[in-house]
């Protein structure tokens, strides 16, 4: 069925890219990033994939998406105890360059796998900018509007979320559009 709009509907479906999809609904434990969309009605679905991911090639075959609908939660440190997250097209490479132009910093690095940790509450592979313990800033780089649906981290490894483009960007609320990548 061919649809115009982006609404839940009582069917448990939502649309996206103009056609109306089902909504998976499981009765397992829902992820934490799941039950923050829930909770703030943003139409979504998680996909949990068989096998442990080894690769974004892999994720992106097993979810039938491109490289580029796979979205990367990228966290950076700016400081002692200053972080900022990137949401940035999966396959591309930050543009360094552009990050610490856009922050106006001379010196931006990766957060390592304990700070990633310790200020998204989430392991690498999982990461999501939803269900944070603190607010953080985002910055969305302007690649990952060229895909209507986009999937990204649940805060669980090996199962991810899938939604419009359009609700992520309503989701997030608060966040500042850029170009921070290298696209391939």
């Amino acid at each position: 069925m061919i649809e115009t709009s982006n609404t839940l509907h009582s069917d448990n479906s939502f649309l996206c890219m103009r056609f109306l999809v089902p909504l998976m609904v499981d009765q397992r434990e829902q992820t934490p990033v799941s039950n923050y969309l829930t909770r703030i009605g943003i139409p979504h679905e998680e996909f949990r994939h068989a096998t442990e991911i080894q690769s974004l090639e892999q994720a992106a075959q097993e979810r039938n998406q491109s490289r580029a609908q796979i979205i990367r939660s990228i966290l950076f440190r700016l400081g002692e105890g200053e972080f900022v997250m990137v949401l940035m097209p999966g396959g591309s490479q930050v543009s360094w360059r552009n990050l610490r132009k856009f922050l106006g910093r001379s010196r931006v690095t990766m957060a390592s796998v304990q700070e990633v940790r310790e200020v998204t509450g989430y392991e690498l592979g999982a990461v999501a900018p939803f269900g944070l313990p603190e607010s953080l800033r985002i910055l969305v780089d302007e690649g990952i509007c060229k895909n209507d649906r986009i999937s990204l981290g649940s805060g669980v490894r090996n199962t991810a979320i899938m939604m419009c483009c359009d609700d992520l960007l309503s989701a997030l609320g608060d966040y500042e559009m850029g170009s921070f990548c290298e696209c391939d």
